[in-house]
């Protein structure tokens, strides 16, 4: 297990400088402190400091270089340590230093902390024949990062939240089979009663009591792991305001009677990102103390085929009393998710609501896999998460909200339909169908993370959890506060 320290001293013999690329090399190496020989300078000549560049100098010290690039954002360092620190952990021994004592790295402390930390993530939870290797993380080593400024609480921060991160990841990236709406909820419990936030677990008959009729519709394919709605409450003595945040937790979504494409549908374990993401949060709040009231609600479900399920066609009913004449089964999300926002505003009236969801392909096909699609009613929180997306590096992109689209979700045999049948602006059109379940709430945003929440990365061979969403929130809840 490694522990973490600050030192305005060295204390090892295996040290990390990371340098930026828009830097001369030999002014940085002149600010090495003096305890730390080195003199192989012919190694320097062709090393630049782009990001994720290495360069090793063995002598009296092990020194390793690292390019950082010339971006001076949190994100993109984190991502550049996360990389090294994943890739060399079965190399790494005993106690490293790090040294921040230049070009004002200290504020990237709490960033470079996180990216370290993150590198532990391992893909490979089921794996029975794994081979032993050497891991620098399971040593009894020390991690100094050597500053003469004070940035030890950046450093908890950062390794608190690459925690949250990784358990918010596990889940996501868990097959289907390990994480269902029951399992998923029994974990969250756990989370709660470690971390400090309360948990209520409804399950399928009380779901049926309060009324949670889309949720339930879309559950009733899947017999043998029926639905459950879990609310979470963090609660701060100082708080002033209240947040309420919603997920959607769709364990597996093979898209029901509207059956999804076989090819990659084992992806869709994924599609429960946006419930990850805000239990993540939760448990980051309560880690952090933050001054703020949260309510969380996560509407659990696997979409699945059964004699049972809902059919096209069908006419469903909903918490807040709208029917719902369901186009496409596959448009399940919007469902479980109208449920949770009705009744979140019901029964909590938060100040602001933001509900986060892998919601539509069409997301995708916008922006790719480098944004989250962001709609609000609200300009100003709008702004405030644009804010916290750039701060981040989990960004965000702003379309439009506009009634102009309304039409398009109108049925002739319900109050609406789940589904618009235009095969354009999937996205906006969905927010608008969720737009009619926040009952008049003026202070709302939805963020569809499709594109974000799960993807390929250098990691592994095939596609998994990137952790979206916790970092976007909480960097929003601390300027929001």
């Amino acid at each position: 297990m490694i522990s973490t320290k600050q030192n305005s001293k060295v204390n090892s013999n295996l040290f990390v400088i990371p340098i930026f690329e828009s830097e001369i090399i030999s002014n940085t190496i002149k600010k090495i402190p003096s305890s730390i020989k080195f003199d192989n300078w012919p190694l320097l000549d062709h090393f630049k400091g782009s990001a994720k560049e290495t360069l090793l100098s063995a002598g009296e010290n092990r020194i390793h270089f690292l390019g950082l690039g010339k971006k001076r954002e949190a994100s993109a360092i984190s991502k550049v340590f996360r990389s090294f620190f994943y890739h060399n952990k079965s190399k790494l021994s005993g106690n490293i230093s790090i040294l921040l004592d230049h070009d004002d790295l200290e504020e990237f402390a709490e960033a470079i902390a996180n990216g370290i930390y993150l590198a532990q993530y391992n893909l490979g939870m089921l794996k029975t024949n794994q081979k032993v290797e050497n891991d620098w993380f399971l040593e009894n080593s020390e991690l100094n990062f050597v500053s003469e400024k004070a940035i030890e609480n950046d450093l908890e921060k950062g390794k608190m939240l690459a925690e949250t991160q990784m358990r918010i990841m596990k889940l996501v990236d868990s097959p289907a089979n390990y994480k269902t709406p029951q399992m998923l909820s029994e974990e969250i419990e756990k989370m709660g009663k470690s971390s400090g936030f309360t948990v209520k677990v409804y399950n399928e008959k009380q779901c049926d009591e309060l009324g949670l009729k889309a949720l339930l519709a879309v559950s009733k394919g899947s017999v043998e792991n029926p639905a459950r709605f879990v609310i979470m409450e963090y609660s701060h003595p100082e708080a002033i305001k209240k947040v309420g945040l919603i997920g959607k937790g769709v364990t597996f979504d093979t898209g029901g009677v509207s059956l999804k494409p076989g090819d990659n549908m084992n992806y869709m374990k994924s599609d429960m990102g946006g419930a990850a993401a805000v239990i993540g949060t939760l448990e980051m709040a309560a880690k952090l103390g933050l001054k703020v009231n949260i309510v969380g609600a996560v509407a659990l479900t696997e979409n699945c085929i059964d004699s049972l399920a809902i059919k096209p066609g069908d006419v469903i009913g909903s918490y807040l009393g709208k029917s719902i004449e369901v186009i496409n089964t596959d448009a399940e999300g919007r469902l479980v998710l109208a449920d949770a926002l009705a009744y979140l505003k019901k029964n909590y009236q938060p100040d602001v609501m933001i509900d986060l969801a892998t919601l539509t392909g069409n997301c995708i096909q916008a922006l790719g896999y480098s944004a989250a699609a962001l709609l609000s009613n609200n300009d100003d929180l709008a702004e405030s998460l644009i804010k916290s997306g750039q701060t981040t590096g989990e960004k965000v992109w702003r379309m439009p909200l506009w009634d102009d689209y309304k039409d398009m979700m109108k049925s002739d045999v319900a109050d609406i339909k789940n589904l618009s049948s235009s095969p354009i602006a999937g996205a906006i059109t969905a927010a608008k169908f969720l737009e009619e379940f926040i009952d008049g709430h003026t202070n709302w945003a939805h963020l569809d993370i499709a594109g974000v929440a799960f993807g390929d990365s250098e990691y592994v061979s095939m596609k998994s959890s990137t952790g979206y969403g916790v970092k976007l929130l909480v960097d929003w809840l601390e300027g929001n506060l």
